[in-house]
């Protein structure tokens, strides 16, 4: 069912991590009306510097019609 995956900068602590897989997965069970057994979450520590190589340009330049939130910066 539901796999979340978040990427962010490195440098989260685990525990800002699992509160925000929980998080992410309380938001989700409320609108998809599924229960938490169906999801999974994953987090991706991206460098700053690999950002815009890694994230900005293949997934969210490179995919704009699944970006549902795109983000107010450019780098």
């Amino acid at each position: 069912m539901p796999h979340i995956l978040v990427k962010l900068y490195s440098g989260r602590t685990e525990q800002q991590k699992q509160r925000l897989a929980e998080e992410l997965t309380r938001a989700a069970m409320a609108v998809l009306k599924l229960d938490n057994d169906a999801f999974s979450v994953a987090v991706e520590d991206i460098a700053p510097e690999d950002w815009t190589e890694k994230v900005y340009k293949p997934d969210i330049l490179g995919n704009p019609a699944r970006v549902l939130k795109k983000p107010g910066y450019t780098p």
